[in-house]
């Protein structure tokens, strides 16, 4: 089974070695056909401590690593 992976943008590094990254989906209203935006909210393991508020990241599941964190990020896209 692969593991999932997405694109996301750090909208909090307060925490050590732990980031909050935001995931905006756009899903097509069914019955309007409007283009909203979902958002998922996401806790990422950074162990070095490297991600900046508002970089974007690859991130891509993973063991469940604390209470929260399930993601763990895979490269730095852009500062």
């Amino acid at each position: 089974m692969s593991k999932k992976e997405t694109f996301g943008t750090v909208v909090s590094n307060k925490m050590n070695k732990t980031i909050t990254v935001i995931v905006k989906n756009p899903v097509t209203h069914k019955k309007y056909g409007k283009i909203i935006n979902k958002t998922n909210k996401y806790y990422v393991d950074d162990p070095e401590n490297k991600c900046n508020i508002g970089d974007k990241v690859k991130i891509q599941e993973t063991r469940p690593l604390s209470k929260n964190k399930r993601w763990k990020i895979i490269e730095l896209i852009r500062n």
